[in-house]
Order: structure tokens, then sequence, then C-alpha cells
């Protein structure tokens, strides 16, 4: 009977020392913790960067994150407010090599890796936020390599954007064809005056 577990041992031993070659687990999406047996995050600043296409976001309107840097191989990426370990929005269409992780009960709330495929800087991440007014970052664990790792990579904060604001940039431009044409108008006047 000991024989028979003894390769079971083995496969778990090994499972453990590998880490979660195809994504994170879901234990990891509160503390971002990927749950390498035996290795620690790395103490040094990330070489990494959270980039957005925008400072600003709208309900149901995409945001486009990169991960700038050197290439790298595993990631758990989140959208959270400030207080929260809740992650917010749903992910679509994840990029090669990667996939959802289902986190605080959200089926599309993280992305993580499918594989330990190199991935970079070209590799596009598309949040679509969810209808909140609290101010939202972008919070990822990144893995160079099973044992090099940094987690708590944050992005800028983004505030949400207002169809008012929009609106009022609007009404100016309105106002301000108007006022033109009054001018191009009195111009035109004031000239047939001086020639007739």
């Amino acid at each position: 009977m000991k024989m028979l577990l003894l390769p079971y041992v083995i496969l778990q031993v090994f499972h453990a020392v590998q880490g979660y070659p195809n994504g994170a687990p879901t234990g990891a999406c509160e503390d971002m913790l990927p749950r390498h047996v035996g290795v620690l995050p790395q103490p040094s600043p990330a070489p990494y960067s959270l980039l957005t296409n925008s400072r600003t976001f709208e309900a149901g309107k995409p945001i486009t994150v990169t991960i700038k840097g050197p290439d790298y191989r595993g990631v758990l990426l989140e959208a959270r407010t400030d207080g929260s370990t809740n992650a917010l929005g749903s992910w679509s269409l994840p990029p090669p090599d990667t996939k959802f992780l289902q986190c605080t009960g959200n089926p599309q709330g993280a992305v993580t890796h499918a594989n330990t495929n190199v991935k970079g800087n070209s590799t596009v991440y598309n949040w679509v936020p969810p209808s909140i007014t609290s101010p939202v970052y972008f919070v990822a664990t990144i893995a160079q390599q099973r044992t090099v790792y940094w987690i708590n990579v944050r992005s800028a904060t983004l505030t949400r954007g207002t169809t008012a604001g929009l609106g009022l940039a609007t009404d100016a431009s309105t106002t301000m064809a108007e006022q033109k044409s009054f001018l191009l108008f009195a111009t035109c006047f004031l000239v047939l005056q001086l020639l007739g």
C-alpha cells in the first residue's frame, strides 16, 4: 500500500513546487499572492507599470490596460476602489495566453495567465466599467518567472467621467459658433456700409 501512495505524494509535491502555470488560484483574488510555495515577492520596486488609455471612465465604455516593462509569464489583474479588495467590472476578450478568473463572485472579475508563454508590452487587456461613482485603479501581480514576481503593481487612479461635462463643452462650442457667425455678419454689414 505504501508503494502505491509514493507516486501520488511525489506528484503532489511536484505540483506545489511548480506553482500555478495555468493561472492564479481564486484564493489569490483578495491578497494578490500567487501561492508559489517557498517563494516571496520581490522587495525591490517593480520594473512594470500599468498604463490606461484614459484617466476617466464611464459605465459600459471599455478601458484599455497595458503592462509596460520586461516580458512576463504570469499575471493577475483586477480593477478596484480604495478600501476594497473586491474585483470590479468585467474584463472582455482576454488576450492570447490569458483567461478570466472568477473573483468575489464575478466570473470575469480578473484576468490571469492561461500558461507560462511569454507576454509583453503588446498584450492589451480590456476592462468594462460598472455603474459606480468611486474612483478606480488597476492592480496586478506580475511574474517574470515562478521565483521572481511583484505584487501590488498599481495604475494611476481613474475618476468617473460625466456626460454633463461633455454637454457643457458642446454648449460652449455652439455658443462660440453663434458668436463667430454674428461677428462675420457684423463685419460684412460694416463693410457694406463703408462701401455703400
